[in-house]
């Protein structure tokens, strides 16, 4: 393995840290501004929204020097986000540090992919892009649980300073190992929007939108949820997210080995499994060992999505990956950001906190749809390609 994956999993880490550790602390946040859960699921909201339109626009800007400076560069403003947080007075300032360290996530993921897959030979570039991410699913085993207990006994400010300091190790992880790239030579932002004629790339994030989304309506609100319809003390919300990031864990790296061998296939299986667990949820998350279990599988479902469709993105972009790549990591946060406001919605409206979860598991099933459309196209290109070998050749990665 590159050391260079490891300094990307390093950065990743931090940043997956800095996104989910605000689940785990809505509640205590909420009380100290003064404002509700759903208010407060906004930080959850405005992270993604900042996440979806600042990855193509920070990505774009990004071509102009090489990768690793724009990594290092991403990696600050991710430090700075987390400060501002840290020190943040009122709700709204709390909220622009949010949106200040957003700006890094899409951009580094992207970025990140493409420099993970180019670091390998091509038929492991989907197991370089799942290490990758393998340091955000390890943020949610270490990281975000950590970061929970210290805001719930030191002050939730507290954790925002914590994760600063790891995101500068990240940083200095970036700085050492990640060797020197050049800029990408003749990149045009014309060129890489031509990326997204591509039907595919955009069912590709469309998946990804509804499919993590999925995971968002119900892990956006699990602290309240779990404390308030499982039962649980306020303190054993940290190893439930512990059980969520172990969840994540194997469905990253089980996605990362399949998706190499049987990318769709593995899609309908995490997909399917994701709505039904879901569904599932709503109704029996009262019964402590079912919702262990549920969050345990809705961290390894949803996270067995990420490397198959983004490779997927990446194979179908393959002229003009960057933005594509970015894009797709947006896409992941717009599916936060839509799944944590139905989600308050429903739960405003008075049906509930398990209400999320069902607004979850249509979000899931959705998804299926498209990968089952996705397919179908994909063999009818196939045969038609096959039927005209200069199509073939102009376009082998279609068929």
């Amino acid at each position: 393995m590159p050391l260079a994956l490891l300094a990307l999993a390093t950065g990743a880490f931090g940043i997956a840290t800095t996104e989910f550790v605000i689940m785990g602390l809505l509640p205590q946040v909420g009380a100290d501004f003064g404002v509700s859960v759903p208010t407060a699921g906004w930080l959850v909201t405005g992270y993604a929204l900042g996440v979806m339109f600042g990855a193509p626009i920070t990505t774009v800007l990004g071509t102009k020097i090489s990768r690793k400076k724009m990594l290092l560069g991403l990696m600050g403003l991710l430090i700075i986000g987390n400060i501002v947080s840290a020190l943040a007075p009122t709700f709204g300032i709390m909220l622009a540090g949010r949106i200040i360290a957003s700006l890094a996530h899409g951009s580094f993921f992207g970025i990140g992919s493409v420099v993970a897959a180019e670091l390998v030979a091509p038929e492991k570039k989907a197991g370089a892009i799942a290490m990758m991410f393998t340091g955000s699913t390890i943020a949610n085993v270490i990281g975000v649980p950590a970061g929970t207990f210290l805001g719930q006994t030191a002050g939730w400010r507290t954790t925002f300073v914590m994760v600063a300091v790891i995101g500068l190790i990240g940083m200095l992880s970036v700085a050492k190992l990640v060797p020197e790239m050049p800029k990408p030579q003749n990149v045009r932002v014309k060129n890489e929007l031509a990326a997204f004629r591509s039907i595919q790339v955009v069912l590709a994030m469309a998946m990804t939108v509804l499919g993590f989304g999925g995971v968002f309506a119900a892990i956006t609100y699990i602290a309240p949820m779990m404390t308030q319809v499982a039962g649980f003390q306020e303190s054993s919300v940290t190893w439930l997210m512990v059980v969520f990031g172990l969840g994540m864990v194997a469905g990253n790296l089980i996605g990362g080995k399949f998706a190499d061998r049987k990318l769709m296939p593995m899609l309908f299986t995490a997909l399917g499994g994701l709505a039904l667990v879901l569904a599932l949820f709503t109704f029996l998350a009262d019964i402590k060992p079912i919702a262990v279990l549920s969050i345990f599988l809705i961290g390894a479902l949803g996270f067995a999505t990420v490397p198959p469709l983004q490779k997927r993105v990446l194979d179908y972009a393959h002229g003009a990956p960057t933005l594509a790549s970015a894009a797709n990591i947006g896409a992941f946060n717009l599916g936060n950001a839509l799944a944590a406001w139905l989600g308050g919605m429903t739960i405003s409206a008075g049906l509930g906190l398990t209400s999320a979860n069902m607004v979850g598991a249509v979000l899931a099933a959705s998804a299926l749809v498209l990968a089952i459309v996705s397919q179908r196209l994909e063999i009818r290109e196939h045969n038609s390609s096959t039927a005209n070998p200069v199509e073939a050749e102009l376009h082998p990665a279609h068929a």
